[in-house]
């Protein structure tokens, strides 16, 4: 409870803080869609218009409005008090007005472990012309990763810009294009005010979605080898709205959103979440993807680090292909070995190497600073500002817990064991020498620093090891079910996100500690929003080879061919991978793909008990609900089956579903059901015969689980093969009390439960 009181104790002091002691706040003014023939200056009058009717005296509209959406959509971004906010929201043409909710950001062996090698890569010719936009903390376009040699002409399609923010930031035949938003125009005095990248995070999502190949990269000589992305002669354009300090505002995001669908990017990469389950109209990532999506571009998104617990799953929308995050067949181990011979395997990317020396080694507990009123307990967690540096100072030090990080090498520590038992599947780097044991072990550690006049030992640098378990879902990474509409899966597929080296800013702390100084070209990371970009990449690699592809047959596509888990080794099953782990080679040629349209979503709104005024809300146009009555999810086009039923309830449903020949003209496809027992599921009719490619059949899915009473999930699967593809689509029954019966703080508890599991993936701008 105490954890939880200080969280929210320092979420109220930022949130003041970034309010500078002024009452105007940045406001989103979403209007909804474009008018025909209406330019984007002339709406920007219109907007100067509005606000000139709400303001206060002495405010000019001028110094109010952040900024105009007026190319992909309608609407402005605003400094606005709680009365103004309340005059615009009765204006006509307001569809809504948002508050300028904070998002963060949720790492190559990965894509040669997912079988898309270097040669296979580089398969469609028509690569070149494939744009992928990425929204994030900006780029360092003098990596090795975005160099425009041997690339042809731009793409004639590219409406983009290339914004140098006055320094020598400049673009090439790779990163085509480069913008920058900060709506509350706060800068760190560490960042630039440019496109460029100063924490790292979107140099190493771009390169992993589509860097060129790099030979001999490596993170201080540890995972050395080629690095690039998916799609390596793909364009790439930054739209930068994360910033040290100050993370990533909606109406930036929105802005991005608005600019990268003008521009004529092909695939939107979002390695960015929130805390909060929005409903679909209130969230800025759904609004602006939602608008992609009517302009035929799909939208990657994380599924963000709030994991191993339930209902935390963001940037669940339909419309958007949601990521989780999965182990390659690598892991780093540093391991710790002590004076008297033994060994004991730790977790890390321990890229010090202290040779075949031993050192003095302490524990933490024993180096108590008095002065500031320590105590042996507080010492033993190493906490920062609590340590005796005179007893600390060469020395090795064991910690419990993971503060000791910070506070070891504060004072003058040589290197730090730590301790945890949620990082067994994940590792993280440090700027000292240190590793991460299991709390078991630390016990014998200390029983050796007990047991020894003398106690010495060394920390390894970190070997690489080949995971044989791999794929599994990572720990951190957030679950279903979907908090908003249970009756559809999320995660849809999950992709390498769990030790991922790809391109760095040198501007940037390798470590996301200011205090580390030390420079690298490529660093190693972990979190969804490393899988993100390999979905994007992939994404990609499918839209280089059928240009013409929708959204959602990209998206059915990637989730009907992926690799199935072992729920053997995941026990949250499709809750944590969705239709299973990303094979992008085998998803460009599908055979059956599920297609869906801007109308396919609006009617699933409406099912959902939106009514035509919160549906306009999320759309921005005249469209309604007229004539649509309330009902169940499973008539969506979707390409996995999805059936909550609350408790005592009886697990009974039917789904409609459409499939689109895309394999061979003359085919017969055959349904085959994988079901537990209980689970009875039937299919009508159980083939579909097609005479030509882009013909669409249509058949029914009927499940009937009985009565259900606190039911985990049950897992089947729907297979249709005619002879060559495997068209895989996942069926899922639990018992669930959603909706949620919290709101939306107690929500974000929950999700605050896995930041503080997992603090170095979500306190250093790494997460979501």
């Amino acid at each position: 409870m105490t954890t939880f009181l200080l969280l929210i104790v320092f979420s109220c002091l930022a949130l003041s803080f970034q309010c500078y002691g002024d009452e105007r706040k940045v406001h989103i003014v979403y209007m909804g869609g474009l008018s025909e023939g209406v330019s984007s200056s002339s709406l920007s009058s219109i907007h100067h218009s509005m606000l000139n009717k709400v303001l206060s005296s002495g405010v000019s509209s001028s110094e109010s409005i952040v900024y105009s959406y007026g190319r992909s959509f309608n609407g402005f971004a605003a400094r606005l008090t709680d009365e103004e906010v309340e005059k615009l929201s009765e204006m006509d043409g307001v569809v809504s007005v948002l508050p300028n909710t904070k998002f963060q950001p949720h790492t190559t062996r990965s894509w040669d472990f997912m079988g898309l090698t270097r040669n296979l890569s580089l398969r469609y010719p028509n690569q070149g012309n494939v744009i992928v936009g990425v929204i994030d903390t900006g780029i360092w376009p003098e990596s090795e990763s975005f160099r425009g040699d041997g690339l042809g002409s731009l793409p004639s399609k590219f409406k983009g810009t290339c914004q140098t923010g006055g320094t020598n930031f400049t673009c090439n035949n790779k990163l085509i294009g480069a913008r920058y938003y900060n709506a509350d125009n706060f800068f760190d005095t560490r960042e630039f005010k440019s496109p460029r990248d100063a924490i790292g995070h979107g140099t190493h999502t771009s390169s992993t979605a589509a860097g060129r190949a790099v030979c001999g990269a490596s993170y201080f000589s540890l995972a050395e080898g080629e690095a690039r992305g998916a799609v390596p002669e793909a364009r790439i354009a930054m739209y930068k709205v994360c910033w040290l300090g100050y993370g990533c505002s909606g109406a930036d995001i929105l802005k991005a959103f608005d600019d990268a669908i003008a521009d004529g990017v092909d695939i939107i990469s979002v390695s960015l979440g929130s805390g909060y389950p929005f409903e679909y109209y209130e969230d800025p990532i759904a609004i602006g993807s939602f608008h992609a999506m009517k302009k035929g571009i799909l939208t990657s998104n994380s599924a963000g680090n709030s994991g191993p617990f339930p209902i935390t799953v963001a940037n669940y929308a339909p419309w958007s292909l949601t990521v989780a995050a999965s182990s390659i067949d690598r892991k780093f181990v540093s391991n710790v070995v002590l004076g008297n011979g033994n060994t004991y395997i730790g977790i890390a990317i321990n890229s010090f190497n202290l040779g075949n020396s031993v050192f003095p080694l302490i524990y933490g507990g024993d180096a108590v600073n008095v002065s500031t009123g320590s105590s042996e307990l507080i010492s033993s967690y190493c906490v920062d500002g609590y340590m005796n540096s005179q007893k600390v100072k060469g020395n090795l030090v064991l910690c419990n817990g993971l503060y000791g990080e910070e506070g070891i090498p504060n004072v003058d520590g040589l290197g730090v064991i730590l301790s945890s038992d949620n990082y067994k599947d994940v590792a993280f780097n440090y700027r000292l020498p240190a590793t991460v044991l299991s709390s078991q072990d630390v016990q014998e550690v200390l029983d050796y620093i007990r047991s020894s006049s003398n106690p010495i030992a060394t920390i390894k640098m970190s070997d690489e090891w080949n995971d044989t378990l791999a794929p599994t879902v990572v720990s951190f990474s957030s679950r279903g079910p979907n908090p908003i509409t249970p009756d559809i899966l999320k995660p849809d597929l999950t992709a390498p996100g769990v030790d991922i080296i790809a391109a760095w800013s040198p501007a940037a702390s390798p470590t996301f500690n200011p205090e580390d100084q030390r420079i690298t070209k490529f660093n190693i990371i972990s979190g969804t929003s490393m899988s993100c970009p390999h979905a994007t990449g992939a994404a990609a690699y499918v839209k280089s080879a059928h240009p013409s592809w929708s959204p959602a047959a990209i998206k059915s596509a990637l989730m009907t061919t992926a690799t199935p888990m072992d729920s053997r080794k995941n026990e949250d099953a499709e809750f944590a991978y969705g239709a299973g782990h990303i094979n992008p080679v085998k998803a460009v040629d599908p055979g059956l793909i599920f297609d869906a349209s801007e109308q396919d979503y609006i009617t699933f709104l409406c099912k959902q008990g939106y009514n035509t005024s919160t549906l306009q809300r999320l759309t921005g146009d005249n469209c309604t609900c007229n004539g649509i009555a309330p009902g169940k999810a499973w008539d969506l086009n979707y390409p996995s089956f999805s059936l909550s039923v609350p408790d005592n309830g009886y697990a009974l449903g039917s789904f409609y579903r459409t499939v689109t020949n895309v394999g061979f003209p003359n085919s017969t496809y055959y349904a085959a059901v994988f079901a537990p027992e209980k689970l009875k599921i039937s299919i009508e009719p159980a083939s579909l015969s097609f005479t030509q490619v882009g013909e669409k059949k249509s058949f029914v899915v009927k499940v009937d689980g009985g009565k259900l009473f606190q039911q985990p999930i049950m897992s089947a699967c729907i297979t249709w093969f005619d002879g060559v593809h495997s068209v895989r689509t996942p069926v899922v029954v639990f018992t669930t009390v959603l909706p949620l019966p919290f709101d939306a703080d107690q929500a974000a508890d929950l999700r605050s439960i896995g930041k503080a599991k997992f603090p170095r993936l979500n306190g250093n701008l790494m997460g979501n």
